[in-house]
């Protein structure tokens, strides 16, 4: 007996030894991205003088009401530190949420994630109550419900591996698509560790805000899927928060907002909550939004010209012009462009050159995860639509 107990005895020391240095090992690796972390610079573009402040709010965050660490108060003095309006709050499966209310300074705006069978959907603006719904119900009765309300669809993370969106008639009906997601960059650091997940929580350690913007690593496959949806009829592209309070609600709303061009949301909003929400979800269904990584700069003072601004359309032949916010080093900011269009040799002239879709956005070289810089997106307006060639064209 004596031997048997001095065995596990030594199995159970050798087991502590190895999680101890197992977890030096993590430390020391996550210590190893604190020191440059702390060196490095947020904004990497300085906002132009005069422009007005433009409406900035958190689209798709989770409170206590499901699985949020935080209860909708804790949600909007978060927002409030980050200098934040509002704050859409879409818990899951919260069918009867709280009506819009001004919250220490912060529009609440209801909304929702449904759970349905072919993945989860974000909702909001409902004119009137969603009517029979219920956890994992049929996605087409789901997005047919809230649409009778009203209301705007959205596809949530729906290229993500763990919970994609799997039904291809539904896709094509909703309205909206998360171009970007947070958690879907958190669930890819998952699954790399080394090059992106222990980066990101040695950067956290000295700046939350690089610790976040680490994790900011697009892959093509949501962009493909987006144009291939739009190609029938153009979707609005969204920037999902996401946030369920880790990291915190604070330092995801400083890396990335959602903002509504004063044309459309002129500050300050209305006292009136109903009223204020009324203003933010009809700019976020109007297509005017754009969602910013604030961490790299302010976009007020950014805009799209040459197309119906209204419908979002122009013309085969046609030229965009890209207005860029901010004065820079131009080596470090740069117009990309997918689809029906090519970007012209001054850098900020888009030509549209074929009917579909023209997704455009604007990128910085800002902090990299280790000691140089990465290409991140900066600027994300939702795509413009291209009709054939006019008269004259």
């Amino acid at each position: 007996m004596m031997q048997g107990g001095g065995w596990l005895q030594k199995a159970a020391g050798k087991g502590v030894r190895a999680l101890f240095g197992l977890v030096v090992l993590v430390l020391g690796i996550c210590g190893f991205f604190t020191v440059p972390a702390s060196l490095t610079d947020y904004p990497v573009v300085l906002p132009k003088e005069g422009e007005p402040r433009w409406a900035r709010g958190a689209f798709h965050v989770h409170s206590t009401r499901s699985d949020g660490r935080g209860s909708p108060l804790a949600v909007a003095r978060a927002a409030k530190a980050a200098g934040l309006d509002f704050v859409v709050l879409t818990d899951h499966n919260d069918f009867t949420p709280p009506a819009p209310t001004w919250v220490d300074g912060v529009l609440l705006v209801p909304g929702v994630e449904i759970s349905t069978s072919a993945g989860h959907l974000v909702a909001f603006g409902m004119e009137r109550p969603l009517a029979g719904m219920q956890r994992w119900m049929p996605a087409g009765d789901a997005v047919r419900a809230v649409h009778e309300a009203g209301g705007m669809t959205v596809l949530a993370h729906p290229v993500q591996r763990h919970n994609p969106w799997t039904d291809e008639q539904t896709a094509r009906e909703a309205k909206g698509f998360e171009l970007y997601s947070a958690d879907t960059f958190f669930r890819h650091a998952m699954s790399h560790p080394m090059s992106r997940l222990l980066p990101a929580v040695g950067a956290y350690f000295a700046k939350p805000e690089h610790g976040v913007m680490v994790l900011v690593a697009p892959e093509p496959g949501p962009g493909e899927r987006f144009m291939e949806l739009s190609s029938a009829e153009s979707k609005l592209a969204f920037c999902a928060h996401d946030a369920h309070g880790l990291p915190s609600y604070e330092s995801v709303f400083n890396s990335l907002a959602t903002y509504l061009p004063p044309a459309q949301a002129p500050l300050p909003l209305p006292a009136d909550a109903k009223a204020a929400a009324l203003v933010v979800t009809n700019a976020l269904r109007g297509g005017s939004a754009v969602c910013a990584f604030r961490a790299l700069g302010e976009p007020e003072g950014f805009a799209l010209e040459g197309m119906d601004a209204e419908r979002r359309e122009a013309h085969v032949g046609e030229v965009l012009k890209v207005r860029l916010p901010g004065i820079a080093d131009a080596e470090k900011v740069r117009v990309q462009v997918w689809g029906a269009g090519r970007l012209g040799p001054d850098g900020t002239s888009v030509e549209l050159t074929g009917e579909g879709v023209a997704r455009v956005e604007v990128w910085v070289q800002g902090p990299g995860r280790f000691f140089g810089s990465e290409w991140r997106p900066w600027i994300v307006p939702s795509p413009v639509r291209v009709l054939p060639r006019g008269p004259g064209i």
